[in-house]
């Protein structure tokens, strides 16, 4: 028997984000599996009709986690301070993203919850197309309900209900977490990102990524940092890295101008 999610503070940790959402009832019927399971954060990226009395009536009891959702312009601004980003797709990707099915989601997010002020966001995307590639390029992983196979399409709060009931089933698997694998600050999407913008003008700076040649090379340095789950110290030590490599391209550009820029000096007739 599980024990009452009250005594689970890492449940509020848990940022169920919907994006570009069509129809408003979705929303509500959201907002009601997040308040079945004990979740409250909810955050709407650029949904087309809220608030919404259609979404206000599918909420039925689940009013303040509507009231409460936080409306943002791009998933940037919503996912900025969260340490894991899971984005939830049952279509097969061209692209082989990092997988994992919901029930390992799942615990992945309460361990990774056991630090304070850690933030995790599960992300859901349009009810036709779901996630864009680009989007999925910002999850850390992405997580599949496993269905029939002939018909794998589930409601958008279908979805979040599975997803929210086995995060609340994980609460009661903490003795099988190791309380020493997080002891350091996991970095956020926001410094994330900021890493990757770093790595990739560094890449061009020192003539190693050539953008017109290397399109998927990023999305391939995203999976493979993506997968070490980077602290803060982590990223700090690589953006040193990164900067170092730039002053010292810099430096060799300039020698290599000056070199270029004097005169041939002939040798003198003895």
């Amino acid at each position: 028997m599980i024990e009452d999610y009250r005594s689970h503070p890492k449940l509020s940790k848990i940022k169920i984000v919907l994006i570009e959402t069509s129809h408003p009832g979705n929303i509500g019927a959201v907002a009601r599996a997040m308040k079945n399971m004990g979740l409250s954060q909810l955050v709407l990226v650029n949904p087309k009709e809220f608030p919404s009395q259609v979404a206000s009536a599918r909420a039925s009891g689940a009013a303040d986690v509507l009231s409460e959702a936080v409306v943002k312009e791009t998933l940037d601004e919503a996912i900025a301070d969260c340490k894991l980003v899971v984005g939830a797709s049952a279509r097969l990707r061209k692209v082989s993203w990092p997988q994992m099915d919901v029930r390992e989601t799942a615990t992945m997010i309460m361990e990774v919850t056991e630090n304070e002020d850690d933030q995790v966001a599960l992300l859901f995307g349009r009810e036709d197309s779901g996630l864009s590639n680009a989007e999925l390029d910002k999850c850390h992983y992405l997580a599949h309900i496993p269905t029939n196979p002939t018909y794998s399409s589930l409601n958008i709060a279908a979805a979040v209900q599975v997803f929210v009931y086995e995060c609340l089933m994980a609460t009661d698997l903490k003795n099988s977490f190791s309380s020493g694998q997080y002891n350091h600050k996991l970095a956020s999407s926001e410094q994330l990102e900021g890493f990757y913008d770093h790595l990739y003008q560094s890449l061009q700076d020192i003539g190693f990524l050539d953008p017109a040649k290397n399109a998927r090379f990023m999305r391939r340095m995203r999976k493979l940092f993506n997968r070490t789950q980077l602290d803060v110290k982590e990223i700090d030590i690589l953006r040193g890295i990164l900067t170092a490599s730039q002053r010292q391209s810099v430096k060799l550009q300039e020698l290599q101008a000056l070199q270029s820029s004097e005169p041939e000096v002939e040798p003198k007739n003895v």
